[in-house]
């Protein structure tokens, strides 16, 4: 049973839209692509000295792949844990509580990896 409103808005018992439904397609269709890209990359470094494994991983373009990679596989990951959050944490304290250290991990994997990456591309 859908109000006419509802209908027309596409808004579903969580009154959130279809935001969230796209964001996780989307994100998990660029980490698929992207987990591609990574694969190729890692497979033409492995058993490659350390400093052609720096040199190829610290180019521009490598580097910039590889920071799109992590950036996008840590918002699918938030946003996959926090629909399945929503859906089965039912006391709101512990939603919240779940939720603020869902959003906390994916941040800081995310900044971890890209800090990392960005220090072998600069050369720091």
């Amino acid at each position: 049973m859908r109000t006419p409103l509802g209908r027309v808005l596409h808004y579903g018992a969580a009154h959130d839209g279809t935001g969230h439904f796209w964001l996780e397609r989307v994100t998990g269709a660029a980490a698929l692509v992207l987990t591609v890209v990574f694969i190729v990359v890692a497979l033409a470094v492995f058993g490659r000295p350390h400093d052609e494994v720096v040199a190829v991983l610290g180019s521009p373009i490598i580097a910039a792949l590889l920071a799109i990679f992590v950036a996008v596989s840590a918002l699918h990951m938030g946003v996959g844990m926090e629909a399945i959050i929503v859906d089965y944490v039912s006391k709101d304290v512990h939603k919240i509580a779940w939720l603020v250290a869902n959003t906390f991990f994916s941040v800081s994997v995310a900044a971890v990896a890209i800090i990392a990456i960005l220090k072998l591309a600069i050369g720091g």
